[in-house]
């Protein structure tokens, strides 16, 4: 969030003035460590601007409260990407109530900067497990910025595509996965013009965009055609990774481990265990550096190491290692966030049962599949 225009002046000799330019260089500056992966050092002058911005507007709202909202959510996305997932949310909420009451004076100044705290709001919530709470900002985050790329499609088509993104995922994760598909094609091809007028500043977006597609078609069964976007994806976020390994790393492991299960449903099951093993590598990397951040993706590509292998009838061994770390992580994070992470556990469990058949154990496979239909009292997933 930039400074307060009519506090910027290079004469002015208010501490109000110099506190704002501050407090907006303060932002930037945790932006941009963020975009270049450093994300430890990005929180302190985001929870520094946060502060300053919180003294200005107490002193004077109509002045600071719009520069308030936006540190606070700039900090809110700064603790999601450091996995303090519940402390992440307060501000973003505090943020969409402040632009919410702004945006109902005056729609022209405040709309966009609504539509952008509906759209982290919605990711927040989704991230603590409150799926259904998550929606509804969404669903108004596109409304609001479809209305807005259809007066200014210049400045406004790269926000609705995002936008699409996350509305697409908020109602997979609803179970509606035939409505998740539409808005997810829709970003992609938004994202494809984009990415083909200025690559520098779309490419990543458009990757994004790919991965999403590609699991949002297998998810309705379109096997083959998921494939295509995931490798794209993939080779995408390698060049980009390869030149800024800090920022681009955590978003090729993403990439990989989805096309390792897009390989094995399509049957190239030798071909899925390279992009498993490369993604477990790079997630087991991160979280020794950022445990907080990382480990719920570690044990997400461990578990899909195994399933890959489950999927090829082989190296059980390996898989048998991989799924029980996945199931020693994910209790860990069961306890600390169960909404999230509990149906997470339970698949892990499942995939285990399934490792354990294969090699032989079938006793204690069938041991734990009546310990997790106990668990549920009718044999459903719990979440």
């Amino acid at each position: 969030m930039s400074p307060n225009p009519a506090n910027v002046s290079g004469h002015s000799t208010s501490p109000a003035a110099y506190l704002s330019d501050l407090a907006g260089s303060l932002n930037a500056l945790g932006i941009l460590l963020s975009r270049l992966g450093r994300r430890e050092e990005a929180l302190p002058p985001a929870e520094e601007a946060a502060g300053i911005y919180r003294r200005l507007a107490e002193a004077s709202p109509a002045a600071y409260l719009s520069d308030l909202a936006g540190s606070l959510n700039a900090l809110g996305i700064r603790l999601s990407r450091l996995g303090r997932r519940e402390e992440a949310l307060p501000p973003v909420e505090e943020a969409a109530g402040i632009y919410r009451r702004l945006a109902e004076a005056s729609p022209a100044a405040y709309l966009p900067d609504l539509a952008a705290s509906l759209n982290n709001l919605g990711n927040r919530l989704a991230e603590v497990g409150r799926r259904e709470e998550a929606l509804a900002p969404s669903e108004e985050a596109v409304a609001i910025r479809r209305r807005l790329a259809e007066a200014s499609p210049a400045a406004y088509l790269p926000d609705l595509a995002a936008s699409l993104n996350n509305l697409g995922i908020r109602l997979s994760r609803l179970g509606r996965r035939e409505e998740a598909l539409p808005p997810v094609e829709e970003a992609a091809g938004i994202y494809r013009r984009l990415a083909e007028a200025s690559p520098a500043a779309y490419l990543p977006d458009l990757a994004a965009s790919l991965n999403n597609l590609g699991i949002r078609l297998a998810e309705v069964g379109r096997r083959e055609e998921a494939l295509a976007p995931s490798e794209e994806a993939v080779a995408i976020r390698r060049r980009l990774a390869e030149a800024n390994p800090a920022a681009y790393l955590p978003d090729l492991a993403a990439s990989l481990n989805n096309l390792g299960i897009r390989l094995a449903e399509v049957g190239r099951r030798e071909e899925a265990l390279a992009p498993s093993e490369e993604a477990v590598a790079i997630r087991r990397r991160l979280a020794e550096a950022n445990p907080a951040a990382y480990l719920p993706d570690l044990a997400t590509s461990l578990l899909a190491y195994g399933w890959v292998c489950v999927n090829m009838q082989a190296n059980f061994a390996e898989a048998l290692e991989a799924v029980t770390e996945a199931v020693n992580i994910y209790e860990r994070l069961t306890e600390q966030l169960p909404a999230v992470f509990a149906e997470r556990l339970f698949a892990a469990y499942q995939i285990l049962a399934d490792v354990l058949d294969g090699l032989g154990r079938t006793d204690e496979a069938a041991e734990l599949r009546r310990q997790l239909d106990e668990a549920t009292g009718d044999g459903t997933d719990p979440g």
